[in-house]
């Protein structure tokens, strides 16, 4: 595997050389369809699925659980669920992905960079794919077995951000990484909007079986996308076997060629430098309200308003669709002002996480700008280490995956009241704005001095390695 990838690293000093060889602007092919968008759509599908499996028990816990006697839900039809778990278990459950998500974000992007991002994120998704199938068998048993199959599911999806943003960053210039990577990423909406209002018909489907069948359907179709994945993705151009000569050019030209030996991660640079830690901040602040309402709007919304099990999907699923939609606006607008120079990356990652944090609940949909905010900020900061960063940022932001869960447990347990939601929605807009705040002030577009890792050969080797080459160049 090693071998066939040629361990993806790329020096500033090899990208600044082809420059020198090719002073002319590189156009984009003319082929409406290359290698690239087919990547994009994988993508965008992959996470679909993801996200599918992620969020199917936010919609499915409320047909699985009986209510609580302080619920107030004599508008519930039936009886209630199957099982009698109160909230702190049911903050639990919810929040149990997230204890496994958080331990392999970092791994992942580490492994990408080792061993490809294809193998790391196909089966990323496949593992959970498997996982997500065995969810029913496991919640009959008991709880606690239900809970651990939830961790293993997060420990096994942890791998696929990192993956993806490390992979992106081998295939999309940055004059489309506003679209490309927000198409991508995008696909978390659209399975969140999809598998939200799905969820709901499906638990209210006899026919179907009702809750198993959330489990059944979206676990079948991540094994059908991983089959699709491992045939048709590559882990960079010049793997591709169908790639056109053109394509391939304009990618390599702007994203760089790559070079073989692994590198010494450059820890202290990264953990020292503040536009890390904007990216950090804007990721766990966005994360935190996202979380929130992804987790527990289905159970707000029955019962606070009461809805049905069908209103509920479909209504918990809405404020997504906008979100989705408007990622895919925004993202072609933000690609139009960058290569027409109106405005500069900076510009473009700091306008982004001001409209996404204006008003909570506009927050939901217009929330899709991120994907042309801090979800681009790791490619542009580092390139040979997006997986890294990925993973880093990542990390900490699962964090309110499964603090958020526990906190609105806490507040809403036998108090399923207005103003104890109303608490939890504070938390969450005040976070928003404090992350978003250092986000805006530390943020840079800049690639970083530390993008250039040392080879693992000698101490100190490869850095005059690549002093001599950029001296090379200024002579030229």
């Amino acid at each position: 595997m090693m071998s066939s990838i040629e361990d993806l690293v790329v020096t500033k000093a090899e990208y600044r050389q082809e420059l020198v060889e090719d002073h002319q602007h590189v156009p984009r092919p003319k082929i409406l369809w290359g290698a690239r968008h087919t990547l994009a759509l994988l993508g965008f599908l992959g996470f679909a699925v993801v996200y599918a499996m992620r969020v199917n028990l936010s919609v499915a816990i409320v047909a699985m659980v009986k209510p609580q006697p302080h619920d107030n839900t004599s508008d519930h039809d039936g009886d209630g669920g199957d099982f009698d778990w109160n909230g702190d278990t049911q903050g639990l459950v919810l929040g149990s992905f997230f204890y496994g998500y958080a331990v392999t974000n970092l791994m992942g992007g580490r492994a990408a960079e080792y061993v490809g991002p294809k193998l790391v994120y196909g089966m990323g998704v496949l593992l959970t794919s498997l996982f997500t199938i065995l969810s029913p068998i496991c919640a009959e048993f008991s709880a606690p077995l239900f809970i651990t199959l939830r961790i293993f599911e997060g420990f096994t999806e942890g791998v696929t951000f990192p993956a993806m943003s490390f992979m992106l960053a081998s295939w999309v210039p940055p004059n489309e990484r506003a679209k490309l990577s927000s198409l991508v990423y995008a696909g978390a909406q659209f399975g969140t909007v999809v598998t939200l209002t799905a969820s709901g018909w499906m638990c209210d489907s006899d026919f179907l079986g009702g809750w198993p069948s959330v489990f059944y359907v979206f676990g079948g179709l991540g094994v059908i996308w991983s089959i699709a994945w491992f045939c048709l993705a590559y882990n960079h151009p010049q793997l591709h076997p169908r790639i056109s000569e053109e394509e391939k050019h304009y990618i390599l030209h702007y994203c760089g060629n790559k070079r073989t030996k692994p590198v010494v991660l450059p820890w202290k640079a990264i953990l020292t430098s503040m536009p890390v830690w904007a990216a950090v901040m804007g990721h766990l602040g966005s994360n935190w309200g996202f979380y929130t309402l992804l987790t527990e709007l289905p159970t707000y919304l029955s019962n606070i308003q009461h809805f049905d099990m069908k209103s509920n999907g479909i209504r918990s699923g809405l404020p997504y669709l906008c979100n989705w939609l408007f990622s895919i606006i925004y993202s072609n607008l933000m690609d139009w002002l960058l290569v027409t120079k109106r405005l500069s990356i900076l510009a473009v990652r700091k306008i982004s996480n001001i409209i996404a944090m204006v008003v909570l609940c506009l927050a939901v949909g217009m929330n899709g700008a991120i994907f042309s905010g801090y979800m681009c900020s790791h490619q542009d900061l580092s390139p040979n280490l997006a997986g890294t960063l990925m993973g880093i940022t990542n990390t900490v932001a699962t964090l309110p995956g499964f603090i958020s869960p526990s906190v609105t447990g806490a507040l809403t347990d036998g108090n399923q009241t207005l103003s104890a939601w109303r608490t939890v929605f504070i938390i969450a807009s005040v976070i928003y704005f404090i992350c978003n705040t250092f986000y805006l002030v530390f943020i840079s577009a800049d690639v970083q001095p530390w993008n250039d890792p040392t080879p693992t050969t000698k101490e100190g080797e490869g850095e005059g390695e690549m002093v001599k080459k950029e001296n090379v160049i200024k002579e030229s």
